[in-house]
């Protein structure tokens, strides 16, 4: 099973569970500027809240429930949400893979 985790730098940053594995992870540039990081992560077993953390104080913490979460079968299906999601006609946008998982948090 597979979910899309989103950061917006400065913003907030989703905090990925231990029992997550994160395969894949992008920045999403909008007219050349970081909008978010999306990560695609594979759970054996979803957890069952995911953590929000404000990066800016006072550091406000949500813990979302993984079922308002949408759930792909496959990495090629949330690879194909995760473009659908980032493309605007034709507005100046992109999705980056990070070399390493690790660059993107």
């Amino acid at each position: 099973m597979y979910v899309i985790l989103t950061s917006k730098p400065g913003k907030f940053h989703t905090e990925v569970p231990t029992s997550t594995c994160v395969v894949e992870s992008y920045e999403y540039r909008f007219y050349g500027t970081i909008k978010a990081i999306f990560q695609i992560a594979q759970f054996e077993n979803i957890p069952p809240k995911i953590r929000i953390v404000e990066d800016e104080p006072p550091y406000v913490v949500n813990d979302v429930p993984s079922k308002f979460l949408e759930k792909f079968n496959s990495l090629e299906e949330a690879r194909a949400e995760l473009a659908h999601l980032t493309k605007f006609g034709g507005l100046d946008s992109s999705l980056i893979q990070c070399a390493n998982v690790q660059d993107a948090v």
